[in-house]
């Protein structure tokens, strides 16, 4: 086989190690966790919906958020493991095609079974619909404690409305992990993508068109003078939410191929979310629009806690996969607490390298240009790094549009293009998508850097979010709230 050196090597003994262990998370990270939400309990203690400083006693809801949202954290560090041969068993699994665990003849192609099945260690999918369903048990288990503050004030002040919101928030999230799921398990395909998550925001549009839910935009000022300060949207608004969501979940699962990057990157967006709530509720005077943030905290903190134990367990070498479930699970949270906090185009600025990969990726998606099945990066396993796939066609037989693309894209260098020697005039370019890019312009590497670039252009792409949404905005708009 080739690389033979390199399945005794070192490398190749630590990954089938960690991808044939069990995973039980180390002593050393359960203490981080406690230590953290200690940390994040104590300032939180004494807030309270309007931000006063109260007693001690009883604690406030964010400070029980917290509390659910560690025990969370921990729950599924060990309950993934204890699945991944349950998994596995009723057939949902995969294997790591870049992994010098998967068997490669001579030429470094993919040896298959009898039955053309990849021969490799088998890692179990789906187990995104763990962290999800962890997700729900814990904000089923906050909603008591959300609504606290108002018991004493009666029956009569209580906030059904928000109440509402708040369980629907929660069904349209398990909706859609049980429809991801049903992806996982049934192989959809694409054209079924885009109606899953229009199908599972249906209770969240009810209930926002229910409750009154404003439907108009704000205008800049150059427009204001031809449309007035605001335009109401009316249906149309209905239909931008329910694209969001189908935006958020596909944009996820199309930036993948590569281990720990469909977590990570969502980390990265929750972070950035936390992030505008906070500067967000400092900023604003209004105790609605302060509520609405609060609103996406207390969804973003158990988030973040279910999704940072997927994430160890999902970093390179990989021991599970997440599957599409995680990605729907991600992206129709995303767009819930952004839908109801009403921030639904901040939450655009944080998808911008989501944004990018999809217009970059466009000419192969609507087949302009050849696309493979797989457009996920090769591995070279001589040297165990990560390097482009690539596709091959022959230039002149493209679509005339294709041909003005693939021009514009080589003349500009977007892309690597090759002739192929023994074909004449065809040629070998990098698949369109932005970690073949990211590989390009930085060079073959190691996969667990791979996604740690990619994760850094998802952190550098916030920070340019937060100069557009704070300052940039300002020369658009009177108000920047």
């Amino acid at each position: 086989l080739a690389g033979t050196s390199a399945r005794h090597s070192p490398r190749f003994k630590m990954e089938k190690k960690v991808l044939q262990a069990d995973a039980i998370p180390p002593t050393w990270l359960i203490s981080t966790i406690i230590a953290l939400t200690a940390v994040g309990v104590v300032p939180s203690l004494t807030y309270h919906k309007s931000g006063e400083r109260l007693k001690l006693w009883p604690p406030s809801p964010l400070a029980i958020n917290l509390v659910l949202a560690g025990l969370g954290c921990i729950a599924t560090l060990y309950i993934i493991p204890g699945f991944r041969q349950m998994f596995i068993k009723a057939g949902l699994y995969g294997i790591d095609l870049n992994k010098n665990t998967t068997k490669r003849d001579k030429d470094g192609a993919l040896v298959r079974d009898e039955n053309r099945k990849i021969i490799g260690i088998k890692i179990s999918e789906a187990n995104g619909v763990i962290s999800g369903m962890m997700f729900l048990v814990i904000m089923f288990l906050y909603i008591p404690f959300a609504f606290a503050d108002y018991y004493p004030q009666g029956p009569e002040s209580f906030p059904h409305m928000k109440l509402t919101e708040f369980v629907t928030a929660l069904l349209s999230i398990a909706c859609m992990c049980f429809l991801g799921f049903a992806d996982d398990v049934l192989d959809l395909r694409w054209r079924h993508k885009l109606i899953l998550p229009t199908v599972a925001t249906l209770p969240l549009l009810m209930v926002y068109w229910v409750n009154g839910g404003v439907t108009y935009v704000m205008v800049p000022n150059f427009l204001t003078g031809i449309l007035g300060e605001a335009i109401d949207l009316g249906v149309l608004y209905y239909i931008y939410m329910g694209a969001l969501a189908v935006f958020c979940t596909n944009a996820i699962n199309i930036l993948a191929g590569v281990n720990g990057l469909e977590v990570g990157q969502s980390v990265v967006i929750a972070l950035s979310i936390l992030a505008n709530n906070l500067v967000q509720i400092q900023r604003l005077t209004h105790e609605n629009r302060r509520e609405n943030h609060m609103f996406s905290i207390v969804f973003m903190i158990p988030f973040l806690a279910t999704s940072s134990a997927l994430l160890y367990h999902n970093w390179f070498p990989s021991h599970v996969f997440v599957g599409d479930t995680f990605c729907y699970f991600a992206g129709m949270t995303f767009a819930v607490v952004a839908i109801l906090g009403h921030f639904s185009k901040t939450l655009l600025l944080f998808f911008i390298p989501q944004i990018a990969n999809f217009l970059y990726s466009c000419p192969q998606l609507f087949k302009f240009i050849p696309c493979p099945r797989h457009r996920m990066p090769a591995l070279d396993p001589k040297s165990g790094s990560i390097g482009m796939s690539f596709c091959e066609f022959k230039p002149d037989s493209l679509h005339p549009l294709g041909r003005l693309i693939y021009k514009t894209f080589r003349n500009l260098r977007f892309v690597y293009v090759e002739p192929i020697a023994d074909k004449k005039g065809w040629v070998r370019m990098n698949n369109l998508t932005l970690i073949n890019w990211t590989l390009f312009v930085l060079g073959p590497m190691r996969e667990d850097w791979l996604t740690i670039a990619l994760l850094s252009e998802q952190v550098a792409c916030t920070g340019l979010a937060f100069v557009i949404r704070y300052k940039l905005a300002a020369l658009l708009y009177n108000v920047v709230e």
